[in-house]
């Protein structure tokens, strides 16, 4: 699915997303996370197993949540909410971090530090979308 360009420059912007991610129990994991887009996919990186990881491999139905810093006719915060499947690739995390790190820190931030591990990236292929805002008219 193509992700709107509405949704495309929030993420430019550095809207922080809210990755959710089904533990073992079928119970909701949730974190913070520094998004981009690739082609029609959302990407992060990790430079950990991180638990939200390990579950992306057991079950990679996983949605992502972004503020908008605007409001709908009706005074509402709008939103997006992305559904899709992830998978897990090795490497490219400090490369896409840096990138990343330039838009939510700033230019010079230094993150993350030159000796850090290769890391993973999670591709996200988005299937549906929903939410408040111009992507769900």
């Amino acid at each position: 699915m193509q992700i709107p360009d509405d949704i495309q420059q929030l993420i430019a912007e550095g809207a922080l997303a809210h990755f959710i991610t089904l533990n073992p129990d079928g119970s909701p994991q949730v974190t913070a996370i520094w998004v981009a887009v690739d082609g029609e996919d959302i990407i992060a990186a990790h430079l950990s197993n991180h638990r939200k990881l390990k579950n992306i491999r057991k079950d990679p139905r996983v949605g992502i949540s972004i503020q908008s810093p605007t409001k709908n006719q009706a005074g509402i915060d709008e939103y997006a909410v992305l559904y899709g499947d992830a998978r897990v690739e090795e490497g490219g995390a400090p490369e896409l971090l840096r990138h990343l790190a330039a838009i939510y820190m700033g230019p010079d931030s230094g993150f993350p530090a030159d000796d850090a591990p290769p890391g993973y990236i999670t591709r996200i292929k988005v299937k549906r979308i929903a939410g408040v805002g111009p992507w769900t008219s």
